[in-house]
């Protein structure tokens, strides 16, 4: 009976041993380079990331990653397309060792997942209006006054928030829905049912090149950091992407890929991109 348990155990061992091995390898490329596994959003946003005639991803976000990639020759990216929820718990679980789509940092998240120091890029957040309307230029501007809908647990919400935790006496007034539709949204502003929407301009501007509404983007209230958001065991990983995206930064590699896609740098400030307009590309 010793024997048999003996037997059994080295058995398992063994296939543990062997199933160790068959990893390793697989996570490398036949060269040697460590192959990383990505998770980008089927939710695709142009020109952050979308996909071309042949189901390729393009886009700022690909792009970065191809810079990144080209300075860490150790490493070689593998992308796959899932929803951004499942994406986010694949890098918890392991899956995938990061995750790239308009991360903004929350407290939430980073009891989960491992930020960068460094962001690698910027979303613009906008205020959407009827071209008649020049009274909406800030977020102080819309106080007594009537948004569309938002998600209680988005990224945008979030903004509104904390501009009400610093503003106790003076608060903007925000109706909470759950899944709300932007064509929807930007539908009750051009019909007069809501003063403004608060939207990420690039999210505008691909919505509106469907719709053609009688809109206009009011001005770029402020910049949120983007990061890319790490499994919490990928320091290594991690700090060295970090570092490139520091010198991708310095260099102004960065500022370059921000006016190949938006024609505006969004690494400056904000006087200087609504002064420029902040007329993107519509890719």
């Amino acid at each position: 009976m010793k024997r048999m348990w003996l037997t059994a155990f080295l058995t398992m061992i063994s296939i543990f041993v062997i199933a160790g091995c068959s990893n390793s390898e697989s996570s490398k490329t036949e060269d040697g380079k460590q192959i990383i596994k990505v998770a980008l959003s089927d939710e695709v946003n142009p020109p952050f990331l979308y996909t071309d005639d042949k189901n390729n991803p393009i886009g700022y976000d690909m792009d970065y990653l191809a810079e990144v990639e080209k300075r860490l020759p150790e490493y070689k990216f593998e992308y796959t397309f899932g929803e951004e929820e499942g994406n986010l718990v694949g890098v918890d679980t392991g899956k995938f060792d990061f995750a790239i789509n308009w991360f903004f940092k929350n407290p939430d998240r980073e009891k989960k997942f491992l930020y960068p120091e460094h962001e690698y890029g910027y979303s613009l957040t906008t205020l959407i209006t009827k071209p008649n309307r020049n009274d909406i230029k800030t977020l102080d501007d819309m106080v007594g006054k009537k948004f569309t809908p938002m998600s209680p647990g988005g990224g945008l919400r979030s903004i509104l928030n904390g501009y009400n935790a610093k503003n106790p006496d003076k608060p903007l007034t925000i109706e909470s829905m759950d899944h709300p539709s932007n064509a929807e949204n930007l539908k009750l502003v051009a019909n007069g049912k809501a003063d403004a929407m608060f939207i990420n301009k690039s999210t505008f501007d691909a919505v509106q090149k469907e719709l053609n509404l009688d809109l206009k983007a009011a001005a770029v209230v402020s910049k949120e950091p983007l990061y890319v958001v790490y499994n919490k065991e990928h320091t290594e990983l991690a700090k060295k992407m970090d570092r490139v995206t520091a010198e991708l930064i310095e260099d102004g590699t960065l500022s370059k890929l921000a006016e190949k896609w938006f024609d505006v740098d969004f690494f400056k400030g904000l006087d200087y991109i609504n002064e420029k307009g902040f007329e993107y590309k519509n890719k």
